[in-house]
């Protein structure tokens, strides 16, 4: 997941810190910019607090899903992909079906921005029962939909499917087949639409604080997750 160039302004308040501001937001006061951030819906779509649209609106939020494709720069393969947008009140249930589409036991990477000018940090938790994972998920529900430097991914790797909630708070499916993924959304009313665009796709801007960082810190220790580059401490 990029992110893009973080600034910090000294006089936001604590729970609307903009974390990436590219273009036009730079040219805001902050007094504009908390304006800007206070509005959360957009027509019939409610934003959660991670995210909000370019200061002129460049792609209005909306709900629905497109397919789309990864592509592997490595090797050239191609990955098929649904790509949904779900309104706050349904978002975690919705993120919640989709995992059930991975089966009883998955991997974990928590995906994390905080502090980091331009790169994030992978930490990773494997073989999780989903119950156990749900139920985690579920107690820090305020981070994962609130918190603009937080993303998750849950991966069946036997399956080779992937269901993510990323940092934008978009819901990502990687594999083959992606049926149960589509059902899922259609029965949460998350409908396909192949014109719908993303706030992804134009500027944009992520917010969190540092309560929302701390709150991080606790997620990070109940999932168990480890820094794949951070060396192992030996014991005592």
């Amino acid at each position: 997941m990029g992110f893009l160039k973080r600034i910090l302004r000294p006089t936001a308040q604590d729970d609307a810190i903009p974390t990436s501001a590219p273009g036009s937001f730079e040219r805001l006061s902050d007094e504009e910019l908390q304006v800007h951030m206070g509005i959360k819906t957009y027509g019939m779509f409610e934003l959660t607090d991670a995210i909000r649209p370019s200061y002129d609106v460049q792609i209005s939020p909306r709900q629905g899903f497109r397919y789309d494709k990864y592509v592997d720069e490595s090797n050239g393969s191609t990955t098929p992909v649904i790509m949904a947008a779900a309104s706050k009140p349904i978002l975690m249930d919705v993120f919640l079906d989709l995992i059930d589409q991975l089966g009883s036991v998955v991997d974990v990477v928590l995906e994390t921005s905080h502090h980091s000018s331009s790169q994030h940090e992978d930490l990773y938790r494997e073989h999780i029962d989903v119950p156990v994972l749900k139920s985690i998920l579920m107690e820090f529900e305020d981070v994962l939909l609130n918190d603009g430097c937080t993303g998750i991914a849950i991966i069946n790797t036997a399956k080779q499917q992937e269901v993510q909630l990323d940092e934008h708070k978009l819901l990502i499916a990687y594999g083959t087949p992606l049926d149960g993924f589509r059902q899922t959304l259609i029965n949460s009313d998350v409908y396909p639409d192949d014109s719908i665009k993303f706030v992804t796709e134009a500027e944009h801007v992520h917010s969190s604080s540092e309560r929302l960082y701390d709150k991080f810190q606790q997620f990070k220790t109940r999932l168990g997750v480890e820094d794949e580059h951070e060396p192992e401490c030996g014991a005592w």
